[in-house]
């Protein structure tokens, strides 16, 4: 079944393997859909997303409807007439009316192993959460959030010190092949449909700046799996003399005291207290400042033992 009629639909880096696999393919790609250029940075210029940009280098028409539900733009993929929608991490809900669409559906390509982790952020709260294993599911999508039947899986460990960043990093190349050897089942007639146990489920929501923010009164390797976890963004912190600090790099320490308690501050690490043990931080960044080794770190600042980590003025 080679030359399949694809409208693929996705935003981020994430997705950009997955489309570049279907281009390698040889599959025809009708229109590529994705979401309006956005203002980013300082000069808040408008900027392409990685999928469009990837799209027009390979001159694939692009659409960017500011909301697929409109009768507007499901008429023009109508018009289109796809075989199959391909969508990965594109950022809006489609309407059953685009499922529908397709003669083989829309394929979702999910960054877990469903029913596991369904919804925005599957890559962080799994690290969060203490997994040690995660993957990719691809999913014949319905009109419910990532609850469509599976179709294959392909499953990866995950190492006990690597961040959302290494493991979006690989999800991302293994998404592009789990996609492959589904359109290959499809191509043979032996893709197999199975249903999603609903009670095995867990949800996985839209990371939050506050979500970052780390409590001392937890246990050392939950508060090591949110530093993993939300690293890059939005970012693990605390707060030292008032001023916001970043936390990049932590390691589990056997050290005793008040969770949030400084009780070493040396080349080696910043060792701080948290329940049933302590943490050195080994790599941070202060708020004003670069981001630094904790060697770095204090060979131009004294932080004495005994202060505090913990909340800000404002927070709540």
């Amino acid at each position: 079944m080679a030359g399949l009629r694809v409208v693929f639909m996705g935003t981020p880096e994430f997705a950009c393997p997955t489309l570049q696999k279907l281009i390698d393919r040889g599959e025809e790609l009708l229109a590529v859909v994705t979401q309006p250029d956005r203002p980013k940075g300082r000069g808040q210029q408008l900027q392409a997303s990685p999928v469009k940009l990837l799209a027009e280098r390979h001159g694939i028409p692009v659409l960017q409807p500011l909301k697929v539900r409109t009768p507007e733009f499901i008429d023009v993929v109508q018009e289109l007439a796809p075989d199959l929608i391909v969508v990965i991490a594109f950022g809006q809900i489609l309407p059953q009316r685009l499922l529908d669409i397709p003669r083989h559906g829309c394929i979702n390509i999910h960054a877990s192993l469903l029913p596991s982790y369904r919804g925005a952020a599957p890559i962080n709260w799994c690290i969060i959460n203490g997994e040690t294993e995660t993957g990719i599911t691809t999913m014949l999508m319905d009109a419910g959030l990532d609850t469509g039947d599976m179709l294959v899986k392909r499953a990866t460990p995950i190492d006990p010190e690597e961040n959302a960043q290494s493991l979006h990093d690989r999800l991302m190349a293994l998404g592009a092949e789990a996609l492959a050897e589904t359109l290959d089942l499809l191509a043979a007639g032996k893709l197999v449909r199975e249903k999603q146990d609903d009670a095995r489920s867990c949800y996985a929501p839209m990371l939050k700046k506050e979500d970052g923010l780390v409590d001392w009164g937890k246990e050392p390797q939950a508060i090591k799996n949110l530093v993993r976890g939300v690293t890059p963004w939005p970012g693990a912190f605390t707060f030292l003399d008032g001023k916001q600090l970043k936390i990049f790099r932590v390691r589990i320490a056997e050290g005793s005291g008040t969770p949030g308690e400084v009780l070493r501050a040396e080349r080696t690490g910043l060792e701080v207290a948290c329940a049933g043990g302590s943490l050195f931080i080994d790599e941070l960044q202060l708020e004003g400042r670069k981001r630094l080794s904790a060697g770095e770190f204090l060979a131009g600042m004294t932080v004495t033992p005994g202060v505090f980590l913990g909340k800000g003025p404002n927070t709540p």
